[in-house]
């Protein structure tokens, strides 16, 4: 049984996975944290395909919009049309500003959307204040009981 939520962090960039890892540990709850860092193996890893058959069911998915294989804004159609991955929380955290991307990501079903900051203070108070917020303070569905 795992302590706390499970986060999927999907970002392709090991080093922005490090540092939104340490902005994550910041977090006042216990949670654990699965990575994939390409759209395809995100969707084996949700539905539960493949290597990822005993992969755990996320209560929140960090997404990044530009990952190889498949891009993070099909990951978000994909995972939004799917009748039991539609009501995960998912966090738009890329690098994109585009009105473009932010509009796109919204009326797919992204619940937020951050800019990733250039600089490793404001980077990490971001994902802190992610999962404050996410992981502390907000509500997350309940999972089906399987």
């Amino acid at each position: 049984m795992t302590v706390g939520p499970e986060v999927l962090l999907v970002d392709d960039s090991a080093a922005d996975l490090d540092l939104t890892r340490e902005g994550l540990r910041r977090s006042r709850q216990p949670f654990q944290v699965s990575v994939v860092m390409d759209g395809a193996d995100a969707i084996s890893f949700l539905r539960k395909q493949g290597k990822h058959a005993q992969a755990p069911e996320p209560d929140l998915i960090v997404l990044d919009l530009n990952l190889p294989r498949k891009d993070g804004r099909e990951v978000l159609s994909e995972l939004k049309k799917d009748l039991r991955l539609n009501r995960i929380p998912v966090v738009i955290f890329t690098t994109s500003q585009a009105n473009s991307d932010v509009n796109q990501s919204y009326a797919q079903g992204a619940n937020c959307y951050v800019t990733k900051p250039g600089n490793f203070p404001e980077y990490a108070a971001a994902v802190q204040s992610m999962a404050d917020f996410w992981l502390s303070l907000a509500i997350l569905p309940r999972k089906e009981m399987q």
